[in-house]
């Protein structure tokens, strides 16, 4: 399969990263499929922009339409998962498959008290001191090479309490019956919390299935980065083709 031949895919990054979270997969994937990663409102070059879940989902669609080949595999990580589910009810046309990677828990109820809690206390923390502690805590935990761009690009600490202010309360198993195209839940075989409703994500689709990246926690992605990829083509490459 070639790039001509292989359907878009458009990344997603999660909470408080940008478009540099991806940096393995965008080096891994471009030869096969068109694809980008795009910077959500109020993330690494739409620092600036006020982040609202409708120009979330605005993004991803222009992201989608820039590949020009037509509907597209959308790969959506922690709050990235939650964006790419809100583009699949007001987009069906424009998603072709979505992985919802780290993002198979609710946010209603009891589970969403203590990210609003953390969501919260963020703001009070200088950002300074935020940094350095996420640019210590990437490099203990990865190689330099897998975490660089993340760190170069920057973290969107001021943007946290909107994007999970909006998020929390609105996403169940509900949200997958918007979703038209196949669906491949994607979490870290340790990412206890974001997988506790994964089962539940999965029997809410016809056509759903889920696939765990082992010894992976939450940035499964980071943990795994051949693996992760590794999935993410496969399912690319099993969609049907495009009408």
């Amino acid at each position: 399969m070639t790039t001509a031949d292989g359907p878009p895919v458009v990344l997603v990054h999660g909470t408080r990263f940008s478009a540099g979270q991806w940096s393995t997969q965008l080096s891994a994937l471009r030869d096969e499929f068109p694809v980008t990663a795009v910077d959500l409102p109020g993330h690494g070059a739409r620092s600036a922009q006020p982040w609202s879940l409708s120009a979330a989902t605005e993004v991803v669609a222009a992201a989608v339409d820039s590949l020009g080949g037509g509907p597209a595999v959308v790969v959506g990580h922690s709050l990235g998962g939650y964006v790419s589910l809100e583009f699949a009810r007001h987009c069906p046309e424009r998603l072709h498959g979505l992985v919802l990677a780290g993002a198979s828990a609710s946010t209603r109820g009891p589970w969403a008290a203590p990210y609003r809690w953390v969501a919260g206390l963020v703001p009070r923390i200088p950002a300074d001191r935020l940094t350095r502690w996420n640019d210590r805590l990437l490099l203990r935990r990865y190689p330099r090479h897998v975490v660089e761009a993340t760190i170069r690009s920057g973290y969107a600490f001021h943007t946290l309490p909107a994007a999970w202010g909006e998020v929390l309360g609105r996403f169940g198993t509900d949200a997958l019956r918007h979703v038209a195209a196949p669906v491949l839940i994607l979490n870290g075989e340790k990412d206890t919390v974001f997988r506790s409703g994964e089962a539940d994500f999965a029997r809410a689709h016809p056509d759903a299935r889920i696939e765990l990246i082992p010894r992976a926690g939450h940035l499964a992605n980071f943990d795994a980065p051949d693996a992760f990829t590794g999935a993410v083509r496969r399912f690319a490459r099993e969609l049907p083709v495009a009408g």
